[in-house]
C-alpha cells in the first residue's frame, strides 16, 4: 500500500504550496462517491472509481490525494449524507448551534451556510436566534425541510462564490465541505473577498480530523471524495495564509472532527516558513500508517471469514462513508449481505462499489444476524438501545 513518487509527479501542497512532500500510501479503485447511492446492486457495483495516492507535506502537516481528479466529481440531489436522523448526532449538532448562537450573539441576524446539505443545521441556527439564513448546496433537495422556519430560511441549489457577495452575513458556516475542495486557498480567497469591509463577520468551519485516521486508525474514513485531510497545523496555516485571523481551533465529536473559527484580517501572510512546528506524533503516524492499515484490514478480513465458516450472519450498521470504506477495503466484505441505516432516504438503495442493499433496523428481526459491525463508536450506545428494544441477541462490534 506504500508508494514512492518523484517530486515532478506530485502536485505541491494545496495549503502551503510546499514541494517538501512524501507519498506514503495508496488505494486503488475506490468509489468516487460514497454517499451517492444506487438503485440496483448492478449499478452500485459498476460505480465509477478512482485512485488515492496520499501525500504528506512536511511544511504544514497537510495530507492530500496527489491523484485526485476534480473533474470526476459530481454533486446532485441524489447525494445523501445527512446524519440528522441519529439522536446522538442531533444532540451534537444542537449543542454546536447553541454555542455558535451564544458566542456570536446571533439574534435577528443573518447566517450563511456553504454546503448546507439538506438544511438541518441551518434551520437550527435560524430557530435558536430568530435569524435569517441562506444555505448554498447543489445537493439540496426541496421538500426535505418543509418546516424550515417559515420565510426566514432560503436555500440556493448552487455552489457559493463571489457572485453571492451581496449576501451580507454575521456568521459564515461551512461544515464538511473543505475536505472536498481541490484548491482550498482559492475557495477561502473567494469567501474572504465576499467579506471585504465586514471585518466583524466570523467564519466557522468543521472538517474531519486527520489524526483520527492516522493515529486512531479510523481507516474507513479514507474517501476519494476527500482530496484534503487536515491536521490542526495545516488547517490553521490554511486560514492564516488566506487572510484570516484564527481565534479558535478545537478537536470535537470524540476526536473525529476539527473546528476552526476565524475573522478576516487586513493583511495576508505569504509564507509560514519557520513559524509552524509539526509535532513528532504527526510524522510518526504517517510513517507507521501503511503497515498499521494493512494489519487492520487483515484482522477484519479474518473475522469475517470466521463468521462465515461458523455459519453466522454479519451486518454492517452505517451506510455512510465509513461503511462504504469498510466494504470496499476489506477483501472478505462481500460476505456482508446487507447494511443497516436509520436514514429512510438511504433504505432501498445500494452501497457504492460494494453493492449491498441498505435496509431499516426492523429488517434485523427477520435477518437475525450473529453480529452487528458498528462503523462509528460514537453511535454504539444509540444502536445498542435500538437493538435491545427489538429484543435481539446480537454482538455489537465497533469497527
Amino acid at each position: 500500500m506504500t508508494f514512492q513518487a518523484s517530486a515532478s509527479t506530485v502536485p505541491p501542497c494545496p495549503v502551503c504550496q510546499s514541494t517538501a512532500t512524501e507519498g506514503f500510501f495508496e488505494l486503488r479503485d475506490m468509489p468516487l462517491h460514497c454517499n451517492l447511492l444506487w438503485e440496483s446492486r448492478e449499478k452500485a457495483m459498476e460505480a465509477p472509481r478512482g485512485n488515492m495516492e496520499l501525500v504528506f507535506c512536511r511544511g504544514c502537516g497537510h495530507v492530500y490525494n496527489g491523484a485526485f481528479q476534480p473533474e470526476l466529481m459530481e454533486y446532485s440531489e441524489q447525494y445523501e449524507n445527512s446524519l440528522h436522523f441519529s439522536p446522538c448526532f442531533q444532540g451534537y449538532a444542537t449543542e454546536l448551534a447553541r454555542r455558535l448562537v451564544d458566542r456570536y450573539r446571533l439574534h435577528d441576524k443573518h447566517v450563511v451556510e456553504i454546503g448546507c446539505g439538506k438544511g438541518e443545521f441551518l434551520v437550527l441556527l435560524s430557530r435558536m436566534g430568530n435569524n435569517q439564513a441562506t444555505g448554498f448546496d447543489p445537493s439540496y433537495r426541496h421538500g426535505r425541510t418543509p418546516e424550515a422556519a417559515g420565510d426566514r430560511v432560503r436555500f440556493v441549489q448552487d455552489f457559493y462564490g463571489t457572485r453571492y457577495a451581496d449576501q451580507a452575513a454575521d456568521l459564515v458556516v461551512c461544515r464538511h465541505v473543505l475536505e472536498h475542495i481541490r484548491d482550498p486557498r482559492g475557495f477561502l480567497a473567494d469567501i474572504r473577498q465576499t467579506l471585504n469591509g465586514r471585518s466583524e463577520t466570523a467564519v466557522f468551519f468543521e472538517v474531519p480530523d486527520t489524526m483520527f485516521i492516522l493515529r486512531d486508525l479510523s481507516i474507513w474514513d479514507l474517501l476519494y471524495e476527500h482530496c484534503s485531510y487536515y491536521t490542526m497545523q495545516s488547517l490553521t496555516a490554511l486560514f492564516e495564509l488566506s487572510g484570516f485571523r484564527v481565534t479558535a481551533v478545537e478537536s470535537v465529536f470524540s476526536g473525529q472532527f476539527l473546528t476552526i473559527e476565524a475573522q478576516p484580517c487586513a493583511t495576508t501572510r505569504d509564507s509560514i516558513t519557520g513559524s509552524l512546528g509539526i509535532p513528532e506524533e504527526v510524522q510518526d503516524s504517517v510513517d507507521r500508517f501503511a503497515g498499521r492499515f494493512q494489519q487492520k484490514v487483515e484482522t477484519w478480513n479474518g473475522m469475517l471469514r470466521e463468521f462465515h465458516l461458523s455459519g453466522h450472519r454479519v451486518v454492517v450498521w452505517g451506510a455512510g462513508s465509513k461503511g462504504a470504506g469498510f466494504l470496499n477495503m476489506v477483501p472478505g466484505a462481500h460476505r456482508v449481505e446487507c447494511v443497516v441505516d436509520i436514514n429512510p432516504h438511504k433504505q432501498g438503495k445500494y452501497m457504492a462499489g460494494a453493492g449491498q442493499p441498505i435496509v431499516s433496523p426492523d429488517a434485523l428481526r427477520e435477518y437475525e444476524p450473529r453480529a452487528v459491525l458498528v462503523m462509528n463508536a460514537a453511535y454504539l450506545d444509540e444502536i445498542g438501545r435500538m437493538v435491545g428494544d427489538m429484543g435481539l441477541a446480537v454482538e455489537l462490534l465497533t469497527v
